[in-house]
């Protein structure tokens, strides 16, 4: 018993374990984010004045910190889906941890290429 335990501590250690975790997280957090996304869109068809208070409240830091977490998750996901599509597609075999750096390092350059400009 002890030994499913430690190999299982291992497993949740690797690369491929942490991106797997990552892909599931980012597309729950995206999939929360939607409704949101999706009631300010119906505060435009509402009125101008109802649109213009709800983008007042989105110039508070909390959520310019949560505009770029949110395209952190959206660049992850989508770099993620695309490693598991070059998986499932290519003549690639094992587990890559090359692929799941890049993807990771490229989510990350594209959200702080995004923060300098929010900030700028």
């Amino acid at each position: 018993m002890n030994g499913m335990k430690k190999n299982g501590l291992r497993a949740r250690s690797h690369a491929s374990w942490l991106a797997f975790f990552l892909h599931r997280v980012s597309g729950v957090l995206l999939t929360i984010f939607l409704p949101f996304h999706f009631w300010t869109l119906g505060l435009a068809l509402e009125s101008e004045a109802a649109l213009d208070t709800a983008l007042k409240w989105y110039e508070h830091p909390l959520f310019k910190i949560g505009e770029w977490l949110l395209v952190f998750l959206l660049a992850a996901h989508a770099l993620g889906g695309l490693r598991l599509l070059l998986l499932e597609f290519s003549p690639w075999r094992g587990l890559r941890p090359d692929m799941i750096s890049a993807g990771v390092a490229s989510a990350a350059a594209v959200s702080i290429v995004f923060l300098i400009a929010a900030l700028g």
